[in-house]
Order: structure tokens, then sequence, then C-alpha cells
């Protein structure tokens, strides 16, 4: 799926990351359209990474005020960036949609230690429902407000809206994250088999055209999304907090910060 050189590049420049900022990276992973499973050819690598910084970091009075995200320009269509450890995992505790995508990546570029895999058992404890079908539905409105206007459209923008739209319907259903993965979502319409045959249509138009390829409105296409957003105009989200969600992602801070404490004496034991 990520061409072998293009995945050199992306392990060397993470390992440059790490040496120039004195960090471990615990996650590194692919997101948006290449993760979704509809790129264009020219899409950008979107890489995202968790890292940790040394203890003493953790323990300064200034901690509020030191800067816990590692960014870098462009290059090459790779775009890196990393969120600091300590808040990601405050983001998590508010069912953060990127931190929760970037967690479930098919793409995976690396994973060192076991936060990856505690962070993913976490998740039913931790993620909210009605936070989720807030953001999908929001994302939605923004894509077809901004976007879907005149008699061309941008195609990624279609699957901008329909991935949310679709993934508030798994939400509604099972009650669980919704997969990032496009083609997974795409049974809950199963039943509006023309739908289904114009989507996977445009998805193949996708594929080939430009990142900011146009074309044509689709009616049924359009029909869905609009009828999606009317259904969902009314929905309230529980602005309540999840009284479990600090305490278990506090413990999961200390495992991960004591495991890669020990690791900088004992290096294989991260291996």
């Amino acid at each position: 799926m990520i061409p072998t050189d293009i995945r050199e590049q992306i392990l060397q420049r993470l390992h440059d990351a790490e040496v120039e900022h004195g960090i471990q990276i615990l996650l590194a992973v692919e997101s948006g359209s290449r993760a979704w499973g509809f790129p264009s050819p020219n899409s950008d690598y979107d890489v995202r990474f968790i890292y940790v910084r040394p203890r003493d970091w953790y323990l300064s009075i200034a901690l509020e005020e030191q800067r816990d995200v590692i960014e870098y320009p462009i290059v090459d269509e790779i775009d890196i960036n990393g969120w600091d450890l300590r808040k990601a995992l405050r983001l998590f505790a508010k069912s953060n949609p990127a931190f929760v995508e970037w967690i479930r990546s098919p793409i995976i570029y690396s994973e060192r230690g076991s936060f990856a895999d505690q962070a993913r058992q976490l998740l039913p404890a931790v993620y909210s429902c009605e936070r989720g079908i807030h953001h999908y539905r929001s994302a939605a409105v923004t894509t077809f407000r901004h976007y879907m206007k005149g008699d061309l459209i941008p195609l990624k923008k279609y699957f901008y809206a329909l991935r949310p739209l679709l993934s508030v319907r798994w939400l509604e259903k099972y009650r669980t994250a919704a997969p990032i993965e496009f083609d997974q979502l795409l049974p809950l319409i199963e039943g509006e088999s023309e739908l289904v045959r114009e989507i996977q249509a445009l998805l193949v138009k996708k594929s080939a055209a430009p990142e900011m390829g146009l074309d044509r409105r689709v009616a049924r296409i359009d029909a869905f999304i609009e009828a999606e957003l009317a259904r969902l105009a009314s929905f309230v989200p529980d602005p309540s907090h999840n009284p479990q969600a600090l305490p278990l992602l506090n413990v999961l801070f200390l495992q991960v910060l004591e495991q890669t404490w020990r690791s900088a004496l004992c290096p294989e034991q991260m291996a």
C-alpha cells in the first residue's frame, strides 16, 4: 500500500525526529485518505506519531507552557507531525477523533512498547459515541456547506462527507468507535444497491483523478447526504464527561513513562 522507497524515507525522518528532539516514538501511522482507503494518485502521505520525552520534561513547573507537538513542513508529499504522550491521552479522554483514528490506522510505520495495544484495549471504556456522532456530523456539515456547491464538485469532498455520515450510522448501530476504512462502512447501506454502485463508481474515478480533481454532481449521492444531514440536524450531544476516562488513562500514562525510562537504561526491552 505504501511504496517501499516512501516507507524507508518516512522511517528515516521519524528516526531523525527522535534524534533531533530527544524523544522516543511510541506509534507512527498513516492518517488521512490513504488510511481511509480513497487516496488520489498524488495524495500526501499524512504521517502522525505519538512520542514520549525524558522524565524531567514532565516534572517541570512550566509543563503547561512547554510545546507538546512536533511539526515539520511538507517535503516530497510527506507530511509528518506528532503529539506528546500527555497531550494525546488528554485528548483521548475527550474522544478526540484524530487520536482514535491514529491508534486504529491500518497502516503502521512503527510501534514501540505496549502503548498502542493498551490504548486500543481502553477504547471501549473511554470512547463516547455521542461525542463521535457530534464530530462526524459536524465534519459532514462543514464539507457540505463549504465545498459541495455548483455543478462541479471536488471528488474527494464527496468522500469527506460520505465517510463521516456512514461513521455516524456505525456509531448508532454498533455503539462502538467506527472503523476508519471506508470499505468497512459501505455495508451499512448495502440495502441501497444503486447508491452503493454510484459510490463505488465515484471511488474508481477518484483513484485516477488528481487530489483536487472535479466531477459533475451525482444526484443520488447528493440526495443521500442531504437526507442524512437533515436526519441528524436535531442531534444534541451529551456534554457529560466519562468519569472512568482520566483514571484509566493516568494509569496508562505512568506505565508508559516507567517503561520508556527503563528502556533508556536497557534499550533491548523496547525492541
